[in-house]
């Protein structure tokens, strides 16, 4: 669904990457920028498609994942508002490398490689953030093979749940929350483990007090010995 130019303006104002715009700059990108709305579930894109765009989450969330020849899912990033996601496909214009799926009702501010890739020559400021972004892809690349290579269950799952912390975590009186509601199953296409050991280790942690399981939300309540779990197996 598209949105007035008014509301594509407001959404490149207040989005990292290109907030630091000239009003000028913000109307011409605008211009050629979309506002698309999708409902919860729904895909965004799928691995092979034709890359011809970069979108950035204005509202909701965004599961980026692959899936092996088994049928066993991998997520690889949830992106929240703020985000960035299908940047490589548009970069290099290959197709798309993973599976993009709205987990809420999402609005993606949609910017085509036609319009953007002329935009970020005469911007480099704009370009130096979305080189920040793709360094980060590259270092969580880098963590999701360490992983699975060299790490147990526990640690992977502790590892995972600090990670969701960084982005989800909100402080509360007993701990950190995590402002995300993932399905057990989810959890485990996150780390690489099955719905059966997340759900046992869970429930372990939640018996020793390390962590709040309620309304499948998650607290950590204490953050240093699930460092040291995510530590301590190599």
């Amino acid at each position: 669904m598209a949105v007035a130019e008014s509301h594509r303006e407001a959404a490149l104002a207040g989005h990292f990457l290109l907030r630091h715009l000239r009003p000028e700059e913000r109307r011409r990108l605008a211009a050629s920028a979309q506002i698309q709305r999708y409902p919860r579930g729904a895909t965004i894109f799928q691995k092979g498609d034709t890359g011809s765009s970069m979108m950035a989450v204005i509202r909701g969330r965004v599961k980026i994942s692959t899936w092996s020849n088994e049928g066993r899912e991998l997520v690889l990033n949830i992106i929240d508002q703020g985000g960035v996601f299908g940047e490589i496909a548009v970069l290099d214009g290959r197709p798309r490398t993973a599976d993009a799926i709205a987990l809420d009702e999402t609005d993606l501010l949609v910017l085509e490689r036609s319009q953007l890739l002329p935009f970020l020559t005469g911007n480099p400021e704009a370009l130096a953030r979305l080189l920040e972004v793709l360094c980060q892809r590259l270092r969580q690349t880098s963590e999701h093979l360490e992983d699975a290579m060299l790490r147990e269950a526990p640690s992977r799952l502790a590892r995972g749940l600090l990670r969701l912390a960084e982005t989800f975590g909100r402080p509360v009186p007993d701990g950190i929350r995590l402002n995300i509601k993932l399905s057990q199953q989810q959890i485990g296409s996150l780390v690489g483990a099955s719905r059966e050991s997340i759900n046992k280790h869970l429930n372990d942690w939640q018996r020793a007090g390390h962590l709040t399981l309620e309304g499948g939300s998650i607290t950590i309540r204490d953050r240093a010995v699930l460092e040291r779990i995510a530590e301590a197996e190599t």
